[in-house]
């Protein structure tokens, strides 16, 4: 049985980010539908993963990049919900709590 590849902590960010600001943009939702497939088709072998994650790093780069788009994906939850509740071990989950835990202080 093959392992299933778990997304790396900047294509869960973009994923994350993408979701979260579909409801105000139509153009994410066509961005997170495009990122989506993309990783269908890695995970099917039918696209490699340097070019999915070649992807992953231009879309990041076009929201501010990695930092950026963790900072703006934990804002918005806090905003619209009042806490950030993934909790996690992976590098992102810990990355978002940092940025939720500055956030929160404020």
């Amino acid at each position: 049985m093959k392992k299933t590849e778990k997304p790396s902590p900047e294509a869960k960010a973009l994923s994350l980010f993408l979701m979260a600001y579909k409801t105000i943009d139509p153009i994410y939702k066509e961005k997170a539908r495009r990122i989506n497939k993309q990783w269908n088709l890695v995970k099917t072998e039918q696209l490699s993963k340097e070019d999915y994650m070649a992807e992953v790093q231009s879309m990041l780069s076009s929201y501010g990049g990695y930092e950026e788009v963790v900072e703006k994906t934990v804002k918005y939850y806090i905003e619209k919900t009042g806490e950030w509740t993934l909790q996690g071990e992976d590098k992102y989950c810990q990355d978002a709590r940092k940025v939720a835990d500055e956030i929160l202080k404020k």
